[in-house]
């Protein structure tokens, strides 16, 4: 019985292992996607991309600007916007609480200024270990700062969408940030400046309804799950079977709603070569 029980104690084990994406002892990482380990050191050097199979693990926002941006550039932009509670909800205070502590971020948002290969530029990311990178009154006042600061010193906006959507224990304050969000992008894009968007797993909801969908050119990480509402509500509400890949970035690039699939370690590159081709004359 004692071997039977030390079995099925192991099996159990290697079970929560596999769900938490760890094999303790053995510093192993089990991708969600293929069900493949791989060394924890090899995914860290491949900026959190499957060496198996390309599935993206989610970046934390700095991690992410530490990717992208060229390396002493990153000046972050309204660092201290607190996060708010306008409808005084049950128990939001605490799950605010909870998301700083676990991310050290004061909101979901990270806001910066910097260089991609030597051109100056504004950068904001959403970070979906914040309650899922949903927007609240303070995520949309961020973003927002961070529009018109890059249209008051004329530069290109790039921005990382990583989101749930809006923020349900903020009500109607929540759902008007796309509306604000999408007017500052409107008057950017009325002074002829560029704006690129970028979307993540997942980018859903109103984000995908105001700003993520805005921009003037739209990138997408491979496999990020793109839409407003999710493949098993749309499922239920027409009575039929969705196809194989719905609303992943590469159906959507098939679709026109994508310009372009780009895989993270191409993705500052990408970038920096748009930065460029954007510029006066193109000059290199």
């Amino acid at each position: 019985m004692s071997t039977i029980f030390a079995k099925r104690r192991a099996r159990l084990l290697a079970m929560k292992a596999i769900r938490d994406n760890y094999i303790p002892g053995d510093q192993l990482t089990v991708c969600p996607k293929c069900g493949g380990e791989s060394q924890r050191k090899d995914v860290a050097a491949n900026l959190s991309v499957c060496p198996l199979c390309g599935y993206h693990w989610p970046l934390g926002a700095y991690y992410r600007l530490s990717t992208i941006l060229d390396p002493g550039s990153f000046r972050e932009l309204n660092e201290k916007l607190p996060a708010g509670d306008p409808l005084s909800f049950p128990g939001y205070r605490e799950k605010q609480r909870a998301a700083q502590r676990k991310t050290g971020l004061t909101e979901a948002a990270v806001t910066a200024s910097g260089t991609i290969g030597g051109r100056k530029c504004v950068v904001g990311v959403l970070d979906s270990r914040f309650m899922m990178g949903s927007m609240s009154a303070a995520v949309g006042e961020k973003i927002t700062l961070a529009i018109e600061y890059a249209a008051k010193n004329k530069l290109p906006l790039i921005l990382f969408s990583a989101s749930g959507g809006a923020r349900m224990q903020e009500g109607i304050l929540s759902l008007m940030q796309m509306a604000k969000t999408s007017a500052a992008l409107a008057r950017f894009s009325g002074k002829g400046l560029l704006y690129i968007s970028v979307l993540t797993d997942p980018t859903t909801g109103g984000v995908t309804a105001s700003f993520a969908s805005l921009g003037d050119i739209i990138l997408a990480e491979p496999g990020a799950l793109i839409g407003f509402a999710g493949p098993r509500v749309i499922q239920q509400t027409i009575g039929e079977t969705l196809p194989e890949g719905f609303q992943r970035a590469e159906y959507q690039e098939e679709h026109g709603f994508v310009d372009a699939v780009v895989p993270r370690g191409e993705l500052r590159e990408t970038l920096s070569r748009l930065l460029r081709l954007h510029e006066k004359g193109g000059r290199p």
